[in-house]
């Protein structure tokens, strides 16, 4: 393959985005201080914050910035993990999970500072992130969220059954929690602008040239694709789930220990001013405690942005199309008949535990995976990180919990049953319901 010219998902994020900037492909010998591998958000974050303190960055793409997962989730700023709460994180990792804490507690607000500060125009709105819960039995979950994040300084609160209600104009929950540093963005008008800015600082960034290895050589790091190559004294890989999707031979240490899981968003056709009135009418993000996740948030156009997950073979666009557009009638019954003009899909990065792995993957040369579906604010908050590990800021500094890279046993067989967990999560949820 000598350039990616990959297909854009037909998505509401790709039909309404301006063009990103014109990149070059990679050809010939490049030298930078710094390549950054993948154009996504931690790979244009950690360029951007090289770029402010003034050192040379290269980042190679396979395709574009933000074609991968940075461009095709639903753009929910969610400064929590998915799963794993404060005692859990420090609990693996000590002092860094402490200081991991703090940036996670701090995330969403380093996006939206961000955003601000370069006047990206990437539709933000910090307009909060809300988890209702789902069954009484849930509540436990709000509970501790909001007692151990309130330990850890992040600005939460514990909402009743009434109150969620009045937020979200729905009995469907019974309570849950929020945090007002929160919100959503268009994640893929967020990637274009922060490529925009990393060329506008003096950053180069090369499209369309999937990188098919990297290796040591003497005291520099030699990054190559089909037709050239970068040297550079330092190294990140931000490829995340796609990290496998190019080359094996790309990084099979990262690629083996995450699972992709095809995500599926969707978006609703612009609802009615009446309908906003009193479906979610604080514009908050929306994202519950079911194992099989309801989520939804309103994009610039007043859709819905939304989505659900499919097994099976056959018509999946259909499908969902009827069930979800089901779900949002029996939450909000005023809504009337949903229709949806945009289905797409990507990978999310999963991890056994539900942790993210960050390495040292030789001298000067770092690299992450495992968002669990949290890697929006995430990912910009590390890209930060990722910044100050190359240019030499101790460990006992950084928000990095370094580990060696453990693959999932028969990573390629679990590939392949991953989607049907799903049947799990449903009957879980069941089981909560009742």
């Amino acid at each position: 393959m000598e350039t990616a010219n990959a297909p854009w998902p037909k998505s509401l994020w790709a039909a309404v985005t301006p063009a990103g900037p014109a990149l070059p492909e990679l050809k010939g010998s490049v030298e930078a201080d710094v390549v950054v591998i993948g154009a996504g958000f931690t790979g244009l974050s950690t360029a951007l914050h090289l770029r402010e303190q003034g050192i040379d960055v290269a980042v190679v793409e396979a395709v574009e910035p933000g074609w991968g997962a940075s461009g095709r989730n639903n753009g929910q700023v969610i400064p929590t993990l998915s799963r794993p709460d404060p005692e859990d994180i420090i609990k693996r990792y000590g002092a860094a999970g402490e200081r991991l804490v703090g940036i996670i507690r701090d995330s969403a607000s380093i996006l939206f500072d961000l955003v601000r500060r370069y006047q990206i125009q990437a539709e933000g709105e910090q307009s909060g992130w809300i988890q209702p819960v789902h069954s009484p039995g849930r509540i436990k979950i709000a509970e501790r969220r909001v007692r151990q994040w309130s330990k850890h300084g992040a600005p939460v609160e514990l909402l009743s059954s009434d109150e969620m209600r009045k937020l979200l104009g729905s009995s469907a929950w019974h309570g849950g929690f929020w945090n007002r540093t929160g919100g959503h963005i268009n994640p893929l008008a967020l990637a274009r602008g922060l490529a925009r800015v990393v060329l506008e600082r003096g950053g180069r960034i090369f499209a369309r040239s999937p990188v098919e290895s990297f290796a040591r050589q003497g005291d520099r790091w030699i990054v190559k694709t089909a037709q050239g190559q970068i040297s550079a004294r330092a190294l990140v890989v931000a490829s995340n789930a796609y990290t496998g999707e190019f080359s094996k031979q790309l990084s099979p240490g990262i690629a083996s220990e995450v699972m992709p899981v095809l995500s599926w968003q969707m978006a609703t056709q612009p609802l009615s001013e009446q309908a906003r009135q009193t479906i979610i009418p604080g514009r908050q993000a929306v994202s519950d405690t079911h194992g099989e996740l309801y989520f939804m948030r309103y994009d610039a156009r007043n859709r819905l942005v939304t989505g659900g997950n499919v097994i099976g073979f056959g018509d999946k666009t259909g499908r969902l199309k009827e069930m979800v557009g089901a779900r949002l009638q029996r939450l909000w019954p005023e809504i009337g008949e949903v229709k949806f003009d945009y289905v797409w899909n990507g990978y999310v990065g999963m991890t056994t535990d539900f942790l993210p792995r960050m390495h040292k993957l030789g001298p000067n040369a770092f690299g992450w995976t495992g968002c669990n579906g949290r890697a929006v604010a995430l990912s910009i908050a590390l890209g930060n990180e990722f910044s100050k590990a190359v240019r030499g800021v101790p460990d006992e500094e950084l928000a990095l919990p370094f580990s060696e890279p453990v693959p999932i046993a028969a990573h390629g067989l679990m590939r392949l049953l991953a989607p049907f967990m799903l049947l799990v999560y449903r009957r879980r949820d069941k089981k909560e319901m009742a």
